[in-house]
């Protein structure tokens, strides 16, 4: 209480404050409504990602009952896996983080995109041991399975050795399947719906193995699964790029945002002469 009690608050006259709060109701509106207008662009764009991945690698099947293609058949995710590396969570009590142990991958790791050495908090060598069946291979997938579920990525080179907690799985490729088309198809919309599906927990979401390797796959031969993954991975490349600067613009809309309102409360400027005109410059639809 004494440190509130201690906050100074700029106080010009009441008829400047109302000037001051109607100009900046004005100019938010003004930056309220371009980000509405950035939401709704990327969800534009999210959906015509999953029309292409659905019409690509899913063969527009709605549901696993429905007919495929002539040459596709339906192959439950364990089946499309080495038989030698199957799909598991690793260490369920890694302990604090130790500076000179082995990297874990978590489940939010996966989601925030932290999947190098540096980022990754470590295990002591002694728990990671009790573990090696759930060690990781560069060219491996992750998946989150807790809290983020369903997020994946690509295991690095450089996680040779590295392991995983009980928040996220291993999913090592079989040598006969193309390991960046299973990596697309598990985020098109049918596999990623019956994911979410088997979903369960009320505080902590997540998904159990058992179910994660019976999720079924719509499966073409493997030159079809290699030409389908360049065709997808040129869209979703694009859209990745064009939901990366929707991002950028949000985050600028919102700093220029604070900057106007606190130059304006702090008597940074007149607001009768100054415009806000400015304030959305190079933040765009």
């Amino acid at each position: 209480m004494p440190d509130i009690e201690q906050l100074r608050v700029p106080l010009p006259p009441l008829e400047e404050q109302r000037r001051i709060a109607d100009f900046l109701d004005g100019e938010t509106a003004r930056m309220d409504a371009l980000g509405s207008r950035l939401k709704q662009f990327d969800r534009d764009v999210r959906e015509r990602e999953a029309a292409v991945l659905s019409s690509l690698l899913n063969a527009d099947a709605s549901s696993p009952s429905d007919d495929l293609p002539l040459g596709w058949s339906w192959t439950p995710l364990m089946h499309l896996t080495d038989p030698m590396r199957q799909i598991m969570y690793g260490i369920v009590l890694p302990g604090p983080d130790v500076v000179d142990g082995v990297p874990i991958v978590k489940g939010g790791d996966v989601a925030a995109n932290r999947l190098t050495r540096e980022a990754l908090k470590r295990t002591t060598h002694e728990i990671e041991a009790g573990y090696a069946r759930s060690r990781l291979k560069g060219g491996d997938l992750v998946i989150a399975i807790r809290g983020s579920v369903g997020d994946i990525a690509v295991v690095p080179d450089e996680l040779t050795g590295a392991n995983l907690t009980q928040d996220a799985a291993r999913i090592s490729i079989d040598a006969t399947i193309d390991s960046n088309w299973i990596r697309l198809v598990l985020q098109s919309p049918l596999v990623e719906h019956q994911i979410k599906e088997r979903v369960t927990g009320a505080t902590i979401k997540g998904i159990n193995i058992w179910d994660l390797k019976r999720i079924s796959v719509p499966t073409p031969k493997l030159y079809e699964q290699q030409k389908l993954a360049q065709e997808a991975s040129g869209t979703v490349n694009t859209h990745e790029a064009l939901r990366s600067r929707v991002l950028r613009h949000h985050t600028l809309l919102a700093e220029r945002r604070q900057t106007l309102i606190a130059a304006a409360v702090t008597g940074q400027f007149d607001v009768f002469t100054a415009s806000g005109r400015n304030v959305t410059e190079g933040v765009a639809v």
